[in-house]
């Protein structure tokens, strides 16, 4: 009786489960070491936010490629708003205040989509790295070379990786050497 009343009670499961891989991926490719020791992004909250909206962006801009494929970016983006909004909750923040923070982060998310289509080496690439890594002060020119070099290097992987593979993987494309 009780293993029929399970079945009958169990719900499915969450589709945006099989995203999960990729998700983990973009995160630790966002908290790799040299994005904070030779990029010098501050290795802050916020430094590791906006890391991670870079990455996830460059990732969702080649998903966005392949029509056929756009739920995989809507469930990669639920993914993050989910875990943004446990990162939230787990410093402290109460209900009232990370429904505001998380409209605040997926808006400065939408705002790096468009800013992060900008070419590989341009100004204003450059410029959207400078104002949203380093909140608009002045980057270190080592720093920020070696950052827009990692995201050329990250987006010729990613261009070289099929969509279907890419939403199913658990690593992204080796940037270093």
């Amino acid at each position: 009786m009780f293993s029929s009343l399970r079945k009958l009670f169990k719900s499915a499961p969450d589709p945006r489960e099989a995203r999960r891989p990729l998700w983990n991926a973009v995160v630790a490719t966002a908290r790799a070491p040299h994005w904070y020791s030779e990029g010098g992004v501050p290795d802050t909250l916020d430094g590791r936010f906006d890391m991670i909206s870079l990455i996830l962006a460059l990732v969702l801009h080649r998903i966005d490629t392949d029509p056929g494929q756009a739920l995989a970016g809507v469930e990669l983006t639920e993914l993050f708003v989910d875990d943004m909004d446990g990162q939230m909750r787990q410093i402290g923040f109460g209900d009232m205040v990370v429904g505001k923070q998380i409209g605040r982060m997926v808006g400065a998310l939408g705002g790096r989509l468009g800013a992060y289509r900008a070419g590989d080496g341009s100004e204003e690439l450059k410029a959207a790295l400078v104002r949203n890594l380093w909140r608009g002060k002045d980057a270190p020119e080592a720093g920020l070379a070696h950052v827009m070099a990692e995201i050329a290097k990250l987006r010729a992987g990613l261009a070289a990786m099929p969509v279907a593979a890419l939403i199913v993987a658990d690593r992204l494309p080796e940037t270093r050497a």
